[in-house]
């Protein structure tokens, strides 16, 4: 289809006040924050009680404001969330972002004025996948940050939803809304808005078992942060609605100074202009935050340079290497990058130093080249000296890295944006004057926005004793706007007679006509807004009774030939193939049937625009699929003979709303995300039937879900699937935290990896509350257990299942099967706060 060409909006990240102001006057369309709760920045934000006076301040600039609204929502929450919902609409707020699917849904209901926004956190790498969201509510989504530009513009050429891309900022290793890591480590959800940053964290690399050296990138799942501005003109082309700047944790020198270069960039390519930035601004953004810039993923996938793995933090400019260590300060080598007295300088000894160490660095007193002591230096060797202490020269040898981290006149530069008192970024008005003599005049004003206001002035026109008014005069004099927010861009007057107004009625009229404007701006629209929670919720007839005489069903999901045989001979409920190679599941497949199993394939939790034609592969195979990605549940909405589809948990269930949305597209059971404890599955399993759940007993977390191909950059020197040779298909891969876990990877059929959780995760204390709630519905998931593993877990949970042992006992089998990493309760632990809200109940 031929998408419509529009300006894309610039859109700001904002942590506090300062950092809005910076926005605003950095020239940002829009700005996005987040409130007291339900977002995915949890340190930062504003108070709901703030948010008039924040949506008013904004609309008087003509900035808009969307909130981000982009966590999952429990059961318990969803009132809560209803009454937010409604005071965020009554706000003025332009837009919400939003992650959890029936709660978009639900906030388009209760006020269908107000925008939705699916946010990256839904994993929306397709066309397919923004249709899905539209069915929620959404009217524009916020691609995944893997996406090409290739794959954006496919996006772009086959849905008219609007679509809007991170430019800048932070990456995440993890595809948004598929990161366990925090879940699984620390008790803290990621889609809760409580990212431990695990993926920042040192691990070694085990290959087939044996520790492979990797030199200097012991961080070997830190990538680091994008930089698309030369990407902007091919932005603009291919129809992207919104740029968006990441970083609410940044500071306002950070939002004002990237802000104002993608607004320069995007003014630029919309009037067909060269990209203007110099080497001196980008080192700007550079030195603002950086753990290394690039377009990455934007520009394609070479796995060789998104996670350089040196270091997991801000480095700045990297200004030289050391090249000796003096009685008096360091010499080092200049790479062409000045520095000088007053820098913040780091030096950074990856290559020998362990990952745990401090680094040493400090504030540069003093710089010498051979000829003597200068005030700044970009080339050539010269000597750095610090104050008495601030260096400890024994930790600095020559080869290491020197980085500035932080350059003091950089923020003299952006001083202006953050601390500005009048306004900088102006917004355009349309003037019309009427004049004539004898009456009273009046002044119109209209805004890019249609808001216009009538102004009449309070005396009547006079006859010219000397030179009359004219319109040349009147524009000069009227389009005086300095202080205000705006700018003259168009003016005509009609006049009749030879006319005269003192100056200071002029004035009068344009000072009146800039403060009622921007009064207008600023008031809340109208909106229809009504309460739709209890009316959603009894929407759908009332689950049948927990209460069931049906056996426990397991279900196993294999991912080798070896555990295969296994689950044969278990003869479960089903067989679920989760194979590295999709094209050779036939075989398997047909084994299955003919051993009289049901048999499910495991589809990608991520399908690219190229990718969607697994489709068609998957429905070839006559087997019920476990539907992983929305683009495709989305897709099989289109099938003519659809087989038994099971939504699993990467569709991020999390409460009755979001499952009963996804069973309406025809699945027959939901797994609950893994963001729930155990309690709140058997509340969920309440409100939306018990049968309408499988839940998993048995597994390791899946931690991380990442484009980023371990296997790629580590065990070849290739850049993407068609140069790496593969070892994916010959060598086992874990990575040691320090703890001493082994995690084991492994890459899928669009060669992501999944970094799994070395411990066995549990159900077995809450076996007993699931089975009481009526769950009859368990899977067991296995990684890289042998065969034996494999019939000694399901051999354990079936003794307990026909009550022949207790849960100590299946806890002890099941320890004894991973007598090497060890068992964990994992993500279904329930916290002893647990009750402090009640319950979900349905009126």
């Amino acid at each position: 289809m031929a998408r419509e060409r529009v300006k894309p909006e610039v859109m700001s990240p904002v942590g506090g006040w300062p950092q809005l102001r910076a926005a605003v006057e950095a020239g940002a369309d829009a700005v996005f924050f987040g409130l007291d709760a339900f977002h995915a920045r949890a340190k930062v934000g504003f108070s709901t009680e703030e948010l008039p006076d924040i949506m008013r301040a904004l609309h008087e600039r003509g900035v808009m404001g969307f909130v981000t609204f982009n966590v999952l929502i429990f059961d318990r929450e969803l009132r809560d969330a209803e009454r937010q919902i409604i005071r965020m609409a009554e706000a003025g707020v332009d837009a919400l972002i939003v992650q959890d699917a029936g709660v978009a849904k639900l906030a388009h209901e209760i006020c269908p004025d107000l925008h939705i926004h699916g946010s990256t956190q839904m994993s929306i790498t397709s066309a397919e996948g923004a249709e899905l969201a539209r069915r929620f509510g959404a009217n524009r989504v916020v691609l995944g940050r893997e996406l090409s530009l290739r794959d954006i513009e496919r996006i772009a050429n086959t849905t008219d939803m609007e679509l809007e891309t991170f430019v800048h900022g932070a990456l995440c290793v993890s595809y948004s809304g598929q990161c366990f890591s925090s879940e699984a480590w620390g008790g803290r959800s990621a889609n809760r808005g409580q990212c431990a940053q695990a993926c920042r964290l040192p691990y070694d690399l085990l290959v087939d078992g044996v520790h492979r050296d990797l030199g200097d990138a012991r961080y070997l799942l830190s990538p680091g942060d994008l930089y698309a501005l030369h990407q902007v003109p091919d932005l603009v082309r291919i129809g992207v609605n919104c740029l968006k700047i990441e970083g609410r944790y940044k500071d306002a020198e950070f939002v004002g100074l990237t802000t104002q270069a993608y607004r320069k960039a995007v003014d630029e390519a919309w009037a067909d202009q060269p990209l203007s930035v110099t080497p001196s601004e980008e080192r700007d953004l550079e030195q603002a935050y950086s753990r290394g810039l690039g377009p990455h993923f934007m520009s394609g996938t070479n796995h060789q340079t998104v996670v350089r793995g040196r270091a997991p933090r801000h480095r700045g400019v990297r200004v030289g290497t050391v090249t000796e260590v003096t009685r008096q300060g360091v010499k080092v080598d200049l790479a062409g990058i000045p520095v000088k007295p007053g820098d913040g300088l780091v030096f950074d000894a990856a290559d020998w130093r362990s990952p745990g160490e401090k680094e040493e660095g400090g504030f540069l007193y003093e710089v010498f080249t051979p000829g003597g002591k200068v005030e700044e230096a970009a080339s050539g060797t010269v000597e750095l000296r610090f104050g008495r202490g601030a260096v400890n020269g024994s930790r600095i040898r020559p080869g290491d890295w020197v980085w500035r981290t932080h350059d003091p006149t950089l923020a003299a530069r952006v001083k202006p944006l953050v601390d500005a008192a009048d306004p900088i970024y102006t917004r355009p008005i349309q003037m019309h004057f009427t004049g004539a003599v004898g009456e009273n005049p009046t002044l119109s004003v209209q805004d890019e926005h249609w808001n216009t206001v009538i102004i009449t002035g309070a005396v009547p026109v006079q006859s010219a004793r000397n030179r009359a008014m004219d319109e040349a005069s009147l524009r000069d004099q009227l389009g005086k706007l300095g202080g205000t927010p705006y700018h003259l861009e168009d003016f005509t007057a009609d006049l009749t007679g030879a006319g005269f107004l003192p100056l200071g009625e002029l004035n009068a009229l344009r000072r009146e006509a800039v403060r009622q404007l921007t009064e207008a701006r600023g008031q809340a629209p109208e909106r229809r807004i009504h309460p739709k929670l209890d009316e959603a919720l009894r929407a759908q007839a009332t689950p049948a009774p927990a209460a069931t005489t049906d056996a426990p069903r397991l279900h196993l999901l294999v991912r080798t030939p070896e555990q295969l045989d296994a689950a044969i001979e278990a003869r479960p409920a089903s067989i679920t193939l989760d194979y590295l190679e999709l094209y050779g599941l036939k075989p398997s497949v047909e084994r299955v049937r003919e051993a009289g199993i049901p048999v499910r394939v495991a589809s990608p939790r991520i399908l690219k625009p190229t990718e969607q034609n697994l489709k068609k592969f998957l429905l070839g195979l006559n087997a019920s699929i476990l539907v992983r990605s929305g683009g495709l549940l989305e897709d099989l909405q289109k099938a003519g003979n659809r087989p038994e589809l099971t939504g699993d948990f990467s569709l991020n269930t999390a409460n009755v709303l979001t499952a009963r949305e996804l069973l309406h597209l025809g699945l027959n059971r939901v797994t609950p995300t893994h963001d729930l404890n155990a309690a709140q599955v058997e509340e969920l399993a309440g409100l939306v039937g018990a049968d309408r759940l499988e839940v998993i007993a048995y597994q390791h977390l899946p931690v991380f879900h990442t484009e980023h191909c371990v296997f790629c950059r580590f065990l070849s020197d290739g850049t993407d699937y068609t140069t790496c040779g593969h070892p994916c298909e010959s060598h086992r891969v874990q990575l040691r935290d320090e703890k001493g876990r082994a995690h084991p990877v492994m890459a899928d059929v669009g060669c992501r990896n999944t970094v799994f959780e070395g411990r066995a995760q549990t159900a077995t204390r809450h076996l007993d509350a699931w089975l009481t709630a009526g769950l009859r519905d368990l899977r067991l998931e296995f990684v890289h257990e042998s065969a034996d593993d494999v019939r000694a877990v399901v051999a354990a949970f079936r003794a307990f299942l026909n009550t022949d042992i207790g849960m100590p006992e299946l806890d002890a089998r099941l320890a004894a099967v991973n007598d090497a990493q060890g068992v964990t309760e994992g993500s279904l632990f329930v916290p002893a706060d647990f009750d402090t809200l009640p319950q979900l109940t349905i009126a």
